[in-house]
């Protein structure tokens, strides 16, 4: 999604060369402020404080791969929310789920509570007057990561500024009175929620309490206070009069719309946040360490690799002795990435990989990044599989083991080690989270969700994936995919057309895989 906006834009650039760009505001005026921490005696934080005194140096975590439980999640921990809310987004969009979420803030803020609302500026197309509604709420900031000045034309920016604006903050989490943090691959859209009849994508977040809420919270004033971080008001003015009655109408709308309506109803279902108010939430108490980049990153302050993610994750990860699980929807490993599996599988690391198929992505010219390593990758023992989009018709019984069976693509980022530690975050395994983008991610020492993991592997993922081999003489890819009645083979990638086919061999070519 990202790629092909970021491409869209670039391509719209060139035909626009009459036109100028504006320069970004001064950084003059903007204020510092950090998250509260008098928050021990909120509600959450009555909560929370047995369960942390219990377990000190712990973390509490949550497993959230139902989309339900997720938003649901969010829109409750925003209600129970006394003293703040600080929401941090790649992707924020003004449908059915976007609006609820946004109305959930707004009331908080109607009830005193302090929100701080940093959304990547990317994906923010048709929101500025929502937003700048938003922020005229005494009690909402929102600021827009790295922003295009030029709004009605936004692909324009590119031309003045390419390489500012292909860096990207990709980080996703929501922490509320700095006592619980939700952290994961999930963006606010529909389709990450399981909203509507459309797509949707498989994902996985972390409800998280006690010590890492704290890391959270000081990534987010990192990002909130850093030189990419722009108040919305400096790039987009202020709103008329009439705006907050315009945002109330649109929330007013948004309720009573069918798909909201069905899915408030499945939410107000969902236990999560009641459970940990009532101290019943079944919480894993272990050893849990917030990853992120640094978001002078975004600045291409890269040379510096203190600032980066990636050598942090592999540091705190550590290496494979035995297993490495791996999901990730868009996997563009490059030669060093591909490498280093290579020689995990020829050394004896049971290595396995779940990516899209590229009937499933949503992303052909990142899948065109992947495919080009898929025969090398299996020739060192790697085992693929690759998501079919019609996972949910097929397995609807697993609903809930990750996600992947409730959805027709896959967006997840994590990965598992021998078994007893897991990853989970927005990093992708592509040179551009690696490279160009600011990702984050918790890395929790948990026998049981790495487990969980490995079973979905070794008893779930045949009836939703392709399993990609070698042919009998080693030259050629297969997919198998697994029926009632027997393995079904194909020869090329199933379900698309000689068209897509071509396009992906080509763009497979072309030295573009710094940009996906």
């Amino acid at each position: 999604m990202q790629t092909r906006r970021i491409l869209g834009c670039a391509v719209f650039t060139l035909a626009s060369l009459l036109a100028g760009c504006a320069s970004l505001p001064a950084p003059q005026g903007r204020t510092e402020t950090t998250a509260l921490t008098d928050t021990c005696v909120t509600r959450l934080g009555r909560a929370v404080t047995p369960g942390v005194t219990t377990n000190p140096g712990k973390t509490g975590i949550h497993a959230l791969p139902n989309p339900q439980d997720a938003f649901a999640a969010r829109v409750l921990l925003a209600g129970a929310a006394e003293k703040s809310i600080d929401a941090q987004y790649f992707l924020w969009h003004g449908d059915q789920v976007g609006n609820l979420l946004f109305e959930a803030l707004w009331r908080a803020a109607g009830r005193g509570v302090r929100v701080r609302l940093l959304i990547d500026d990317i994906n923010t197309a048709g929101l500025d007057p929502t937003l700048a509604a938003l922020d005229a709420h005494p009690g909402i900031e929102v600021r827009l990561y790295n922003p295009f000045v030029q709004r009605s034309a936004r692909g324009l920016n590119f031309l003045a500024d390419f390489t500012r604006l292909n860096h990207r903050m990709h980080n996703k989490s929501f922490t509320v009175d700095n006592q619980a943090s939700i952290v994961g691959g999930r963006n606010v859209a529909n389709e990450y929620f399981g909203a509507g009849s459309g797509v949707g994508f498989a994902d996985l977040d972390v409800f998280a309490v006690g010590p890492a809420v704290g890391e959270v919270s000081r990534a987010f004033d990192l990002y909130w206070n850093s030189a990419s971080a722009y108040p919305l008001a400096s790039i987009i003015g202020t709103p008329g009069p009439d705006a907050a009655a315009a945002l109330e109408a649109r929330f007013a709308a948004t309720r009573a719309d069918p798909v909201a309506v069905a899915y408030a109803d499945a939410v107000r279902a969902a236990p999560v946040v009641q459970q940990l108010l009532d101290g019943q939430l079944a919480l894993e108490w272990t050893r849990v360490q917030l990853v992120y980049d640094d978001p002078a990153k975004t600045l291409d302050t890269t040379q510096r690799t203190d600032l980066l993610l990636f050598p942090a994750l592999v540091r705190e990860i550590g290496q494979p002795q035995r297993n490495l699980d791996l999901v990730s929807p868009y996997f563009v490993p490059g030669t060093e990435g591909r490498s280093a599996l290579e020689k995990l599988a020829r050394s004896g690391v049971k290595v396995r990989l779940l990516t899209n198929s590229l009937a499933a992505t949503d992303e052909s010219a990142v899948h065109a990044g992947y495919a080009k390593h898929r025969q090398a990758l299996l020739q060192a023992g790697v085992r693929i599989y690759e998501l079919m989009p019609t996972a949910m018709k097929n397995t609807l019984e697993h609903t809930g083991r990750f996600g992947v069976s409730s959805s027709s693509a896959l967006h997840a980022k994590t990965f598992a080690l021998d078994r007893n530690r897991i990853f989970v975050g927005s990093f992708n395994f592509d040179l551009r989270s690696a490279r160009l983008n600011t990702e984050m991610g918790l890395v929790i020492d948990s026998a049981a969700l790495s487990q969980q993991l490995a079973d979905f592997f070794d008893a779930t993922v045949s009836k939703v994936a392709y399993e990609v081999r070698l042919t009998q003489d080693g030259q050629a890819l297969e997919w198998v995919e697994w029926t009632p009645s027997g393995e079904v083979r194909y020869v090329t990638d199933p379900g698309t057309s000689w068209f897509l086919r071509g396009k992906v061999n080509l763009l497979s070519v072309l030295p573009i895989d710094w940009l996906l």
